[in-house]
């Protein structure tokens, strides 16, 4: 992650223990042993985004294989193929797009004489993106067997677009139970922030006591795990 994305979560990650606090304890002190909260949202936070980050990176990688098929169609090697490729993709992507940055890579590891199959094949493994390691063992076998390199990356290309639009599919139908999750996440802190303005006497006895401190206790637990749950059940890969 970038600074300016670390520093956002941190506040982030702050503010919902400064919430959660209010909410459950009405206490500095309870802010306080609320802390531990931070680097767990950082945590949660950091995996949403490097899932992000990858989806994004799958998508581009789509148009980096067919800018490879046709560099390698108009006769240049599978080494020069890259840079050329990477030139395509610069009329398709803005500087800093993570697929330049990758292609970037490979193309310096191969100037400095690494195979573009390990280059390839590291990439892959980094990222941990599965489309891109099937394809750098395919690209890999093909390379070495002297098999149609331009007939079998277009294959690739095919399968993996094929593979991108039901991904695509399937997002598009839960994203509707996605905003339901997050709205039932979101609802015990409104009810406990709409009794704590309208009817503050009613939770009075949940505070300040050590009956209620260990009843909001158990409560907050409950709802951390109950969070949890829903994040796993709307987390549907494919």
């Amino acid at each position: 992650m970038s600074v300016k994305e670390n520093i956002l979560i941190l506040l982030q990650g702050l503010a919902a223990t400064v919430i959660l606090g209010i909410l459950f304890f009405q206490s500095v002190l309870g802010i306080l042993v609320l802390s531990p909260v931070i680097p767990f949202y950082r945590s949660i936070r950091a995996k949403e985004l490097m899932k992000e980050q990858k989806w994004r990176l799958n998508l581009e990688f789509r148009d980096g294989i067919a800018a490879l098929a046709a560099a390698l169609e108009a006769g240049y090697s599978a080494e020069n193929a890259y840079e050329e490729a990477y030139k395509d993709l610069r009329q398709i992507y803005q500087e800093g797009a993570l697929i330049l940055r990758e292609f970037s890579g490979i193309i310096h590891q191969i100037k400095m004489s690494i195979p573009v199959e390990k280059a390839l094949y590291d990439f892959g493994e980094r990222t941990g993106i599965e489309d891109i390691q099937s394809f750098s063992e395919v690209f890999h076998t093909a390379k070495r067997t002297g098999g149609d390199l331009i007939h079998i990356i277009k294959s690739t290309s095919s399968i993996i677009s094929d593979k991108i639009e039901v991904k695509r599919e399937i997002n598009t139908l839960i994203t509707g139970k996605r905003l339901e999750a997050n709205i039932m996440k979101l609802t015990p802190l409104l009810i406990l922030f709409y009794f704590s303005v309208s009817s503050p006497d009613f939770l009075t006895p949940l505070y300040h006591n050590l009956s209620g401190v260990l009843i909001m206790t158990l409560f907050l637990f409950s709802y951390l795990g109950a969070y949890l749950l829903i994040d796993k059940i709307v987390a549907i890969e494919v």
